[in-house]
């Protein structure tokens, strides 16, 4: 492994469970209260919505009453104070600072004054939306050793509400409704099987009193399904599942007896096919249709999951329900067949739009596959496709019958093969926004390579990742041409599309990928946050950045805006994480440096400043001596990136959220087999990896860290460094922040 690896520390890897660490606890509750502003909140209307208040919600644009705002998950807003000649005098209101380390991807609802919001490990906030006061808080007390499961970081992307309750789904399974004056628990559900590895990151929806809620775990092999629940006291009303069960047992419905015909070749229910619903929903009044985004495969290799062909329904699909009963209605597959893990769980969009002269009422969706799609969502029909990125596993989709058509390049089950998009997707769950006026969405893009390869000796493992794909081709290179080739090919944007003419009017190329999701408004706007750091606004029609303002960690959640006492407020939750936040191992010289989350909130004139950051960059310090081989390191590289990476970075690079194993103590390095495979750190969040880690294994990967630290010392004490001291602060010195002042 050479030096100049480890100074690159880049990986696109997407493994399996992945060590977590303990974030601090939520903030003590305090006494409920009422809020202030325009129709304060009073304990006994707190958190008041009904489908009649969200299908109006342009009558009182002041509040957002739903994570899309409105049911047709537009993200757009009539609120117009701030708009494009005055955004410049955009500034803080207030702040709070959440406690946690982990990646924040939730959408805040604002509801008559009051904002309420999630964190890590499914922590729920209550706060005056005017002032920033803290009114209650809820943990669910998450079960540290369950983020074993959670793939891709233990986020949360926010709540529902629902006649005074706020529902918040949790990593451990669980749906909890919560008073919404004073957060105690109204009632609680076990939505899955928890001696199985599910998960909950996406926020609920209500509909017709009914709180629908999805899981995750795909990767670990569960069977996918959404499940309604009533709202007033958390009994089942329905449950769809996504993918069929054990062909010897009775179906549960017609539409997973069509689904088993197109699964072939492979006991694939023992694994459970995965096609979990992790994120996006949206839903129709005037039709009864709830719309569900279906996930990937368990395992994500087709080879290995359905040796003998077919499109395995219903993965990677939009699926229209009926609301009432959840049965069957429609479906349109993105990825027929799937082996690149090309969720179609992105965000989907309603709208109205002309087409050839005619009114449509279309469903958009920008899913992981790269292409983006405008479909009927009365019935489903195929109206278009076109790529919205770079793609080169599918040429085109037809126009004729809807499907791609694959390339036969990209099949790598005898060759490995580099693949666009990545498995993170040329988008991923970060939200779009559609703004009626411009009619253009706007795409929070994602432009990243993969290199894939089949892994011959997979065997299904209930507790690690069930992938069927050989992630030993994401070791980073050790040719300096080759890795500043693949630091180029990491890139991210934000692309406004005209849904009707299928193509791109403009971009807004970024510094960098996993970019935050977005925001528009009446006042010509859209907002997102940057991973460099940055909260931003930019012209709606002509994308020309208007304001920004540097936020001191990066931002991948959506920003919502609202009103109180006549004044609009723009706020964003920002912490840095997520799947690609783990595992890319983001340089810190970005203003990446608060390793804790914030909440921000901006209006004009504001006058709140964020505390000055005093920042200490510390050396490398010297491991351990250690005698080792290259064949023991090597074996050690393999293993890390299989397991460790995901989590603590690919290339041993760390993104901060979580421990640079470069900087390790003498105290973690002779406890370290008691760490990885005993246990110690479980309190923690970090699992033990006895069952598939052997004693051998442990010291070959902390003969891998401590090479690739000394290495990296090395080039730090070496003149090549001159020849790059841009990379200075990744390479070789960690950025640690001073202790942050009482929350404001």
């Amino acid at each position: 492994m050479s030096v100049r690896t480890l100074v690159i520390g880049f990986t696109l890897v997407w493994l399996s469970a992945c060590s977590q660490e303990q974030t601090t606890s939520s903030e003590s509750a305090a006494p409920a209260e009422a809020a202030a502003g325009t129709g304060a909140a009073t304990p006994g209307a707190a958190g008041n919505v009904s489908a009649e208040r969200i299908i109006n919600a342009d009558k009182e644009p002041g509040n957002w009453l739903t994570t899309g705002r409105t049911y047709d998950e537009q993200r757009y807003s009539p609120l117009d104070q701030i708009n494009r000649e005055n955004v410049k005098d955009l500034d803080l209101a207030w702040y709070w600072d959440t406690g946690t380390r982990r990646g924040l991807e939730a959408t805040p609802l604002v509801i008559d004054g009051v904002m309420y919001t999630t964190g890590a490990w499914s922590v729920v906030w209550a706060h005056n939306a005017k002032t920033g006061e803290l009114i209650w808080s809820h943990d669910p007390n998450v079960p540290r050793e369950h983020a074993r499961y959670a793939c891709c970081d233990v986020v949360n992307r926010g709540v529902a509400a629902w006649k005074g309750k706020i529902f918040v789904g949790t990593i451990d399974g669980r749906l909890v409704a919560l008073n919404a004056t004073d957060g105690k628990v109204a009632w609680e559900k076990v939505t899955v099987d928890q001696s199985k590895p599910y998960t909950i990151t996406g926020a609920p929806r209500v509909v017709k009193d009914k709180v629908v809620i999805g899981n995750g775990g795909a990767e670990y092999g569960v069977r996918g399904y959404v499940t309604a629940y009533n709202a007033e006291d958390g009994s089942e009303a329905w449950r769809f599942y996504t993918v069929p069960g054990d062909p010897s047992q009775p179906f549960e419905n017609k539409a997973m007896e069509t689904a088993a015909a197109t699964w072939r070749g492979s006991e694939w229910w023992k694994v459970g096919g995965g096609g979990t619903v992790w994120d996006s929903m949206s839903y129709d009044p005037e039709l009864n249709q709830l719309y569900i985004g279906v996930g990937n495969g368990s395992p994500w290799n087709r080879y290995i999951r359905s040796p003998g062909g077919g499109d395995n329904l219903f993965l990677s699909s939009i699926v229209a329900l009926n609301a009432d009963d959840g049965s069957y209605v429609w479906h349109y597959q993105t990825t027929p067949g799937d082996t690149w893990d090309y969720t179609a769980v992105q965000h989907m969009i309603l709208a109205d739009l002309d087409i050839n002269g005619q009114k449509r009422k279309v469903i958009m969706q920008a899913p992981k596959n790269g292409f983006f799609y405008v479909l009927d969502r009365t019935n489903g029909e195929f109206i278009s496709a076109e790529a919205y990125v770079p793609v080169t596993w599918a040429t085109h989709v037809d126009p004729e019958t809807g499907k791609p058509v694959e390339n036969p390049d990209a099949h790598y089950a005898n060759d490995p093969k580099k693949i666009r998009p990545a498995p993170y997707g040329g988008h991923n769950w970060h939200p779009m926004t559609f703004h009626p006026g411009t009619g253009l969405v706007y795409i929070p893009v994602l432009d990243l390579p993969f290199k894939y390869g089949q892994d011959n000796a997979f065997k299904y493992n209930p507790t690690e990742w069930n992938t069927g794909v050989d992630f030993g081709q994401t070791i980073p290179s050790s040719d300096p041409d080759t890795m500043i080739a693949d630091l180029k090919d990491i890139k991210g944007y934000l692309s406004a599309w005209d849904p009707v003419a299928q193509k791109e009017v403009w971009r807004v190329q970024h510094a960098m990928s996993w970019n935050g999701g977005l925001l528009s408004t009446a006042g010509g706007l859209v907002f997102q946050g940057r991973a460099d750091g940055h909260f931003a606004a930019y012209t709606a029609d002509t994308g020309q950045l208007v304001w920004e303002a540097p936020v001191q960690v990066g931002i991948i959640a959506a920003p919502v805006t609202y009103s109180v006492d006549g004044e609009q407020y723009v706020a964003v939750v920002a912490g840095w994480g997520g799947a690609y936040g783990l595992a890319s191992g983001v340089p810190r010289h970005h203003n990446n440096v608060l390793e804790e989350g914030r909440l921000l909130v901006y209006k004009l004139g504001g006058k709140q400043e964020l505390p000055k950051q005093e920042v200490a960059f510390i050396d490398l310090p010297k491991p351990p001596a250690m005698e080792t081989t290259k064949e023991e390191t090597d074996k050690g590289a393999l293993l890390y990136h299989q397991y460790c990476s995901v989590c603590h970075g690919g290339g041993l690079v760390s993104s901060g959220s979580l421990p640079d194993l470069r900087y390790a103590s003498a105290d973690t390095h002779q406890a370290f087999d008691a760490i990885v495979r005993g246990g110690a750190f479980q309190g923690k969040g970090m699992p033990k990896f006895d069952h598939v880690l052997g004693e051998a294994d442990a010291r070959a990967i902390q003969a891998y860290i401590v090479t690739a630290t000394n290495n990296t010392i090395a080039f730090c004490e070496s003149e090549y460094r001159k020849n790059f001291p841009e990379l200075l602060d990744t390479a070789c010195t960690r950025a640690n922040k001073a202790p942050a002042p009482a929350a404001q």
